[in-house]
């Protein structure tokens, strides 16, 4: 029983791998999609999203047939979980290189160059996939520095989505004329500071099946004691 539980485990992790990559590949697109304004490369997104789809329907699948089959224990029920909450985010992420890559389809004009260089658009792309990658390979080595090297990326993230609004809104009111594109342009950049925060979830997951940490609301627990 031992021996087929543990064949089962490292086929759904070489699963979570090969969907993880597909959602990078996907965000790789949408960058690609959004700073080039090529919309054929928006499409090939839209379309590859079903196959994040089924990666997703497959991986749970299987999760719960390993937890009802097995009944694993210990950390084995750890990885199991945490591999299914992965999954969960890894699909939400997709979803958003999807809704990032429409931006090409709904602009018909290329985005100012200028504006782009002050929104720090083409670093917060970067940074998201840079976190996206660590945290992947956090879970490959099962190392959990790796892992929580990942959480204080995000708030690089946060920094350009908040700057953004400013630089956006004074762009705006020299160009009156462009409300729609800014109005896209900031659910660009909303999204990718949640494509942000799932990753945090990912390593915060993964941090919970190699140590059994819950680190999830822990920063909330931690102001809480410091104002008693």
């Amino acid at each position: 029983m031992v021996q087929f539980i543990e064949s089962e485990l490292v086929l759904l992790k070489k699963e979570v791998s090969e969907m993880w990559m597909l959602v990078c590949n996907q965000m790789e697109r949408a960058r690609d999609a959004v700073l080039g304004m090529n919309v054929e490369m928006a499409q090939q997104v839209a379309v590859r999203e079903k196959r994040v789809n089924a990666f997703e329907l497959k991986i749970d699948s299987d999760v719960e047939d390993i937890i009802s089959l097995y009944n694993p224990v210990a950390v084995d029920l750890r990885f199991a979980l945490a591999m299914l909450k992965i999954n969960s985010n890894l699909e939400r992420i997709g979803d958003f290189a999807e809704s990032i890559a429409n931006f090409a389809t709904l602009e018909k004009e290329p985005l100012d160059a200028g504006l782009l260089e002050r929104l720090r658009l083409p670093e917060m792309f970067e940074q998201c996939l840079s976190m996206l990658k660590l945290a992947q390979q956090a879970l490959m080595d099962e190392n959990i520095d790796l892992a929580t090297s990942v959480i204080p990326k995000d708030n690089l993230l946060d920094e350009i989505n908040r700057d953004a609004s400013k630089v956006i809104a004074a762009y705006l009111a020299q160009h009156p004329d462009k409300a729609l594109a800014c109005l896209n342009l900031v659910s660009v950049f909303r999204k990718l500071e949640r494509t942000g925060d799932h990753i945090i979830n990912i390593a915060e997951e993964i941090v919970f099946f190699i140590d059994a940490k819950v680190l999830k609301h822990k920063g909330n627990a931690e102001e809480k004691n410091l104002r008693k």
